[in-house]
């Protein structure tokens, strides 16, 4: 996990530094006076590298992926009663009063 966080961490400070490159960049064009056509190849490149290194980051580091099991207790949060009849759900209709004085127009 160590080593996954360091590339992590190292890929997002290649991408900072292509950011800041292509920032310098601009910059130099705007003193020779020429236009920005798009950013030079090898910020192109630092940009997929560090893409590379965020993800492999993001996949490794939070840890192995655990399959669910649809039948498990564990996986209930709520156990509902056997009686579903009069279930009553918390939702925002609550927030609506009771009595309406709504009458429909023939």
């Amino acid at each position: 996990m160590a080593l996954g966080f360091a590339v992590g961490v190292f890929g997002v400070l290649i991408l900072f530094h292509a950011a800041y490159s292509t920032i310098q960049y601009r910059g130099l064009l705007k003193i020779t006076e020429e236009e920005f056509s798009g950013p030079p190849m090898n910020v192109v490149a630092e940009l997929l590298l560090g893409l590379v290194f965020c993800i492999w980051a993001a996949l490794t580091v939070p840890g192995k992926f655990l399959s669910i099991q649809p039948y498990s207790e564990e996986n209930r949060i709520v156990s509902l009663p056997a009686n579903s009849d009069f279930m009553i759900f918390n939702h925002r209709g609550k927030v609506f009063p009771l009595e309406m004085d709504v009458k429909l127009k023939h």
